[in-house]
């Protein structure tokens, strides 16, 4: 994984890597052919490299500048640095948000008074991208994931010529150690069953197991993807249920009714909130009849968490841990608007991810070690066998 390597600074080896194409491009022309290549037009040769250092707000840039046999080549970029330095941040800034737009990608260059970047230095960009985002959200997975967060965000995408909206769907993890990592992300119709089944299956080939509560938002065909590869318990998101349970309430009302369902969520066992649960629900049904039937059928998807350890249940009961997440995947991609293709969102949103599971890694421990242990079944118990007295 990048950050395991080197500085760790995701941004300022894409900086490099733009700066090494820009500067490769260049002594192509110079020399009038490009590396290896057999060409009448050749002027001179290659001699390796020198390094250069570049001082930017990003960091400090190491490149090589290319030699040449015969004559002189040195960047234009780097003299003056001041100038140059803010160029360079837009260059960047301006490819990332975009997608790293083959088009754009070259307006901006030219806007910093060098030669347009050809389509395929852009190629080979985004080549260098994808392998580190896919090498990322590939990686293996190793022990024990108790629990599971699963939240969707939309985007466009341009699809045979017409503008469909896909689901993005990150998932992040806890292990055993309390520890938090990005451990997934997936492109598609996040209703349909079959997709839920192929991504938590991808989950698993990667090493995910051990698994014990999934949290999301209802969408269909998850649940059963959930118990038939995972075997494990669905805890609906307790934020999203609210909201779909005052739909069924005059807007007057709200107020009073959320103040009654939030009445279970204070209960200190499992067994006390369902008692409540009940109550509530009979309670609301003579005048709503519709809440009362939806609070019937989720009551044992919103109260899962509450068979968890106690200490874990603040961050089990709703998709809110991702808030912050998904906020600044929207903001990348709200800057786009429309993604040229399912490649281009995987590109930009797989690097927000790899960027914050970084931070993840630099973070204390998410959740309480102490409240693992209560996770895990004695094996004494399960494996005790029957006393039978002669």
């Amino acid at each position: 994984m990048m950050a395991k390597t080197g500085d760790g600074d995701f941004l300022r080896t894409i900086a490099e890597s733009v700066l090494q194409i820009i500067m490769e491009a260049d002594v192509d022309g110079l020399v009038g052919a490009g590396r290896h290549e057999r060409s009448g037009e050749r002027t001179t040769w290659r001699n390796g490299y020198r390094d250069r250092s570049l001082d930017t707000r990003l960091g400090t840039l190491n490149l090589k500048i290319p030699k040449l046999r015969t004559g002189a080549y040195f960047p234009g970029f780097l003299e003056p640095r001041k100038t140059v330095e803010k160029a360079l941040v837009a260059v960047i800034q301006e490819a990332w948000i975009a997608g790293v737009s083959t088009r754009r990608v070259d307006e901006l260059v030219q806007a910093m008074g060098m030669t347009g970047i050809s389509k395929s230095s852009v190629s080979k960009l985004c080549k260098d991208i994808d392998e580190r985002v896919h090498a990322f959200l590939k990686r293996p997975l190793a022990g024990d994931w108790p629990y599971l967060w699963l939240d969707a965000t939309y985007l466009k995408v341009r699809e045979g010529g017409r503008i469909v909206s896909v689901a993005a769907i990150i998932a992040v993890a806890v292990n055993t150690e309390g520890k938090r990592e990005i451990v997934g992300l997936h492109i598609g119709p996040s209703e349909a069953e079959p997709f839920w089944s192929s991504f938590l299956k991808d989950l698993s080939r990667r090493g995910l197991t051990g698994v014990k509560l999934v949290i999301s938002d209802a969408h269909e065909g998850l649940k059963a993807a959930i118990t038939r590869v995972l075997s494990a318990t669905w805890q609906r998101c307790r934020v999203h249920f609210m909201r779909n349970a005052l739909a069924y309430v005059p807007k007057g009302q709200n107020t009073v009714v959320a103040a009654a369902i939030r009445q279970v969520f204070l209960q200190p066992d499992h067994a006390a909130a369902t008692q409540v649960w009940r109550q509530v629900a009979d309670q609301l049904r003579a005048r709503w009849p519709k809440l009362g039937a939806c609070m019937d059928d989720a009551e044992h998807d919103v109260l899962a968490y509450m068979t968890f350890p106690e200490q874990h249940r603040v961050k089990l009961h709703s998709t809110n841990p991702l808030e912050r997440l998904n906020k600044e995947v929207k903001r990348r991609a709200d800057v786009v608007g429309i993604f040229p293709n399912e490649d281009s969102i995987i590109r930009l949103v797989g690097a927000v991810l790899l960027e914050q599971n970084d931070e993840y890694q630099l973070q204390h421990r998410y959740m309480q070690i102490e409240g693992m242990a209560a996770l895990a079944t004695p094996i004494t118990e399960e494996v005790q066998p029957l006393q039978i007295t002669p």
